[in-house]
C-alpha cells in the first residue's frame, strides 16, 4: 500500500478485520487475533464496542503508526 492509501484508510472511524489485514500485511487469523487482543484491552478499559469492529484511532495508537510520516510521503509522491 501507498502512503496515500494509508492515510485513506486509517481515516475510517471503525476497522474491520480486512482493514486490519490490509494495515499489518498479516494473514486472517493472526488479523483476529490482533484485534482480540485490541479489543480485549478496550473491554478492560470500560469501552463498549460494535461486534467485530475498533475505533481506528485504537489501532493506530497500538501499532504505532505515524501520521505524520505518512502525510509526508504522500506529499512528496504527487
Amino acid at each position: 500500500m501507498t502512503a496515500k492509501e494509508t492515510l485513506k484508510l486509517i481515516s475510517k472511524q471503525w476497522c474491520d478485520i480486512n482493514d486490519l489485514m490490509k494495515i499489518t500485511g498479516i494473514g486472517k487469523n493472526n488479523a483476529i487475533k490482533l484485534r482480540n487482543q485490541i479489543k480485549q484491552e478496550l473491554l478492560d478499559k470500560g469501552y463498549t464496542l460494535p461486534s467485530n469492529k475498533l475505533p481506528m484511532i485504537e489501532v493506530v495508537n497500538k501499532l504505532k503508526i505515524n501520521i505524520s510520516y505518512l502525510e509526508k510521503m504522500a506529499k512528496e509522491n504527487n
